[in-house]
């Protein structure tokens, strides 16, 4: 009995001492009251974020501009991330830890800090491209897209040549080697590069925009969704992806459809050859007449606008009607299509003539030798 009570008096002993001791140097008091301290801080966090936070949300909220509501946004992340820098801060000066981890703590402490004030920024940058867009007249919105997606890279690279030069990383050394490397590297990557410059081409020039309908013979048809680096992604109208690179766009023709004024409709109309002169004049006049008056058409002061007998064709005289439409909508272009369709018929009807089919004559120079001979009448005499 004398032997388990001495044995447990060495266990109390030990864990004395181990508490006494802890973790490098700190005893485990010490190190709870400074978990403590950090508990302490994410209940504070939660009660800044709910009422401080909450009133400046609703102050926002009031205001007839957008301006603080995005940047509201966009710093509330780096504002709640303050109170844990400040109770990590305070729970290691209460922890004293000894030099060698105090050195690491402060080092700890100053990349929080520079990480959060990066943050903010980059965050800021997001509100910051509101108004750079309002330069989109002058530039483009694609060109505004890439200012701030340079921006976004900026602030990245910055932080972390700013967190690394912290930790006594030095980034003029790595920078030198990237140089070097980057020239075996661009021997590689001319591809690359020449896309870019394409791609910065193509936007400097408007060839296109987001959202436009384009064609590049050979290469794709459908509508612009991003303009990027290397390659511009367009959706063709079976909605697959395409992703084209940005020196197809800048080497090739490209078709815009979307900065089209008016939408262009050509066609012949064949009328058969029985038709009089006057059925065609009437048939000419009428079309000429209906596209003249009707509010879908453009104007023949405007565009270019021809209703004419255009030609003999081998089973038809051809009226050549070319027109524009006000429209650019697809869809509605299809209906105003349509409803001229029905008008030309009605036209052609009440004329009192009718359309063209294809015919072919064929002629007999000879027949088979046993095919029954032509009767000849006899002549008299």
């Amino acid at each position: 009995m004398d032997r388990l009570q001495q044995q447990l008096m060495d266990l109390w002993t030990v864990v004395q001492d181990v508490w006494a001791t802890g973790i490098a140097g700190v005893d485990f008091s010490r190190l709870l009251i400074a978990v403590g301290i950090l508990l302490f801080f994410l209940v504070l966090r939660g009660l800044f974020t709910r009422f401080v936070l909450g009133a400046i949300r609703r102050i926002t909220d009031k205001t007839e501009t957008e301006i603080d509501d995005t940047l509201f946004e966009a710093l509330h992340g780096p504002v709640r991330l303050v109170p844990i820098i400040i109770g990590a801060f305070i729970a290691l000066d209460y922890l004293a830890l000894p030099e060698k981890y105090a050195a690491m703590g402060a080092l700890l402490i100053r990349t929080l800090v520079v990480f959060d004030l990066f943050w903010a920024l980059y965050q800021v940058t997001g509100p910051l491209s509101s108004s750079i867009k309002r330069l989109e007249a002058l530039l483009t919105r694609e060109m505004v897209d890439w200012l701030v997606s340079f921006l976004h890279l900026t602030v990245v690279f910055i932080g972390v040549a700013t967190i690394l030069e912290i930790w006594g990383i030095k980034v003029g050394p790595i920078l030198a080697g990237l140089g070097l490397f980057g020239v075996a590297v661009a021997l590689g990557a001319q591809d690359l590069f020449k896309n870019l410059i394409a791609g910065i081409l193509v936007i400097a020039e408007k060839r296109m925009r987001v959202g436009d309908w384009i064609l590049v013979d050979g290469i794709v048809e459908g509508t612009v969704e991003h303009i990027g680096f290397r390659s511009t992604h367009v959706r063709r109208f079976d909605k697959a992806p395409v992703y084209v690179p940005n020196a197809k766009l800048s080497d090739n023709a490209v078709t815009n459809f979307s900065g089209m004024t008016h939408r262009r409709i050509k066609w012949m109309i064949g009328i058969e050859y029985s038709a009089t002169i006057d059925q065609l004049r009437e048939v000419r006049d009428g079309i000429e007449t209906y596209i003249t008056n009707d509010a879908a058409f453009a104007s023949p002061s405007d565009v270019s606008t021809f209703v004419r007998i255009d030609r003999f064709s081998d089973s038809s005289i051809d009226i050549l009607l070319y027109c524009f439409t006000k429209t650019t909508d697809w869809g509605e272009w299809l209906e105003v299509k349509e409803t001229l369709a029905y008008k030309i018929k009605e036209i052609v009807e009440a004329a009192g003539t009718g359309f063209a089919f294809p015919s072919r004559s064929v002629y007999i120079e000879s027949v088979p030798g046993d095919a029954a001979e032509v009767f000849v009448p006899p002549s008299k005499g």
